[in-house]
């Protein structure tokens, strides 16, 4: 389907999570034309509750805030579209074509990745379910709502390790279950010297619980009590869009997209923000990377269309 004059615009964000829509915000605030990509259901920050982000006082579902920073993004010009991109390409110009799942294509100036990154979760009966009620992707965004409780963690990598002794140090009681744990020497010494309850050459099998989490049940049959189950295998980026323009990704995991300081990328033009860059995963460093992302994309595009018209 051939772009139309209404489908060309400074800016498209892919993502409509907290990174994409302020990044909305403050380039539709330049007076940039901007277009968002995507559904907020797709966002982590979805199904999360809030507790730790300044100036919000309390715990703050993410559906709420998402809500509130669609309505900034609309109020100030910027346009939602809650499809996903299924396709990217570069014009001979330098800018680029998104063709979205209904086969609308659209122009942009600019292209700014602020897609986030898809958890790797275990594939079991009703985890996504769970998710938000026991279930969690994150230590760091929710390890303080599980003070004083038992919990379990699962992974084979430094991320799980990380995740239980720091839990180790809220929770009364955690479990590591790890099928082939692979981490330095350092960090399991810190393991084996610390509280945590190592459950080696294990996997869950199942989770427990109905409404919420009440424990898992490993592959052996052990059943164990938890109020909480922290799934911590790592984050896989949606980046394949990105990569096929050649943006350059991190060396050692390629699931991130590298930014400068201005959340530029090495081809000029394309721009990315929030958990798609890397961790930490939090709504903090999100908002913070879509500001200055936002505003980089919207100069850079303004700048293009100012040098391309006529003088009078």
């Amino acid at each position: 389907m051939p772009e139309t004059p209404s489908s060309r615009y400074d800016v498209i964000i892919l993502g409509v999570g907290p990174a994409g829509l302020q990044a909305a915000i403050h380039a539709a605030r330049k007076k940039a034309r901007v277009l968002l990509s995507g559904r907020a259901t797709a966002s982590n920050l979805y199904r999360a509750h809030i507790e730790n982000y300044a100036f919000v006082q309390g715990v703050k579902a993410g559906e709420e805030l998402l809500a509130t920073g669609r309505d900034q993004a609309l109020g100030f010009g910027a346009e939602i579209l809650e499809e996903d991109v299924i396709k990217t390409e570069q014009t001979p110009e330098g800018e680029f074509l998104v063709t979205t799942e209904s086969g609308r294509v659209f122009h942009g100036i600019t292209i700014l990745f602020a897609t986030g990154v898809k958890r790797q979760g275990l594939g079991l009966a009703r985890e996504r379910e769970l998710l938000g009620h026991g279930v969690s992707y994150c230590v760091d965004c929710d390890a303080n709502f599980y003070r004083g409780a038992t919990v379990v963690v699962t992974g084979d990598g430094s991320a799980a390790v990380h995740g239980a002794l720091t839990l180790s140090k809220i929770a009364s009681s955690v479990s590591l279950v790890s099928k082939d744990l692979d981490v330095g020497p350092a960090l399991r010494e810190e393991l084996d010297t610390s509280k945590v309850v190592l459950h080696q050459g294990r996997t869950i099998a199942r989770i427990l619980g109905a409404e919420r989490v009440e424990g898992v049940m490993l592959d052996d049959g052990t059943e164990l009590h938890a109020d909480g189950l922290f799934i911590e295998r790592g984050a896989k980026g949606a980046v394949e869009l990105a990569s096929f323009l050649g943006v350059a990704l991190d060396p050692e995991n390629f699931t991130h997209i590298l930014t400068d300081r201005s959340g530029a990328t090495n081809i000029p033009g394309i721009y990315a923000a929030g958990d798609i860059c890397g961790p930490p995963y939090q709504m903090a460093k999100a908002v913070g990377e879509g500001c200055v992302a936002g505003l980089s994309a919207s100069t850079y595009a303004l700048r293009r269309k100012r040098e391309r018209t006529p003088a009078p």
